[in-house]
């Protein structure tokens, strides 16, 4: 059972996003509607690039992008259906048995220690071992209900963990992703969801780079952490990380 790395692929997408968007945004103002696709693509980038720096973000909605997820777990999917504009396809564990299942190792674990018995364990071995000892009484479970696929597999996945690694389609439109970015890219995010964020962004910012310039942690759109007390410090760095990435996309 391998430590599980992800990957993110956009498996499809709306057809020059940026020039769909601006040509709905066009449609909002057309006399003659007969011109809204007019245009060179650096006229559509501007225009959507304004829409985006004016908080006009429904005309994004008309472009859409369609990821696949892998390596990643299940404590991570479990945060990102919470973005409800969207729409999901996940690996099932109750139509597939995990006898034997990848999973995420925490990085934080790396370096520690588990006191064990008196004795100090590493805790990336203990962790690999625990999920190991999960395995086997996942069998076991799925031999003592008899083994009959889906009908074993939905009670004795009872044990598996939020590590286990699972694969997920998710298609958002544009506008959702902006607001996904905006909240899981934050510092402050849970460290897996914020990796994956950072990949998604960097897959779809060359395919619609005006749609997804200001693309970045809420502080970078809104001059200033709203977090509090709770802020990391760092506004500064993420303005020069992500939008000063992506004016120069």
């Amino acid at each position: 059972m391998p430590a599980a790395q992800p990957r993110v692929t956009v498996v499809q997408h709306t057809e020059r996003p940026d020039e769909v968007i601006a040509a709905a945004a066009r449609l909002c103002y057309a006399a003659d509607t007969g011109r809204i696709f007019e245009g060179d693509p650096d006229d559509a980038r501007a225009l959507v690039a304004r829409l985006s720096r004016m908080g006009h973000h429904s005309p994004l909605e008309h472009a859409s992008f369609t990821f696949y997820l892998e390596g990643v777990s299940r404590a991570l999917t479990h945060q990102l259906v919470r973005h409800r504009i969207a729409s999901y396809s996940q690996r099932s564990q109750r139509y597939v048995a995990h006898d034997s299942f990848d999973y995420v190792v925490p990085p934080e674990l790396a370096g520690r220690t588990v006191e064990l018995n008196g004795c100090a364990v590493d805790a990336v071995q203990y962790f690999e071992e625990t999920m190991a000892l999960i395995a086997e009484r996942y069998a076991a479970l799925n031999d003592a209900l008899g083994r009959t696929g889906e009908r074993s597999n939905q009670d004795a996945r009872y044990v598996l963990p939020n590590a286990c690694e699972t694969k997920i389609f998710v298609t958002m439109n544009a506008r959702e992703l902006l607001h996904f970015f905006a909240e899981r890219l934050c510092r402050r995010a849970q460290w897996e969801i914020r990796r994956v964020a950072d990949m998604m962004l960097a897959r779809v910012r060359p395919l619609a780079p005006a749609a997804f310039q200001e693309a970045g942690p809420k502080c970078v759109r809104l001059g200033r952490c709203p977090e509090g007390k709770m802020t990391c410090g760092r506004h500064a760095e993420m303005v020069r990380i992500y939008r000063d990435a992506g004016r120069e996309t």
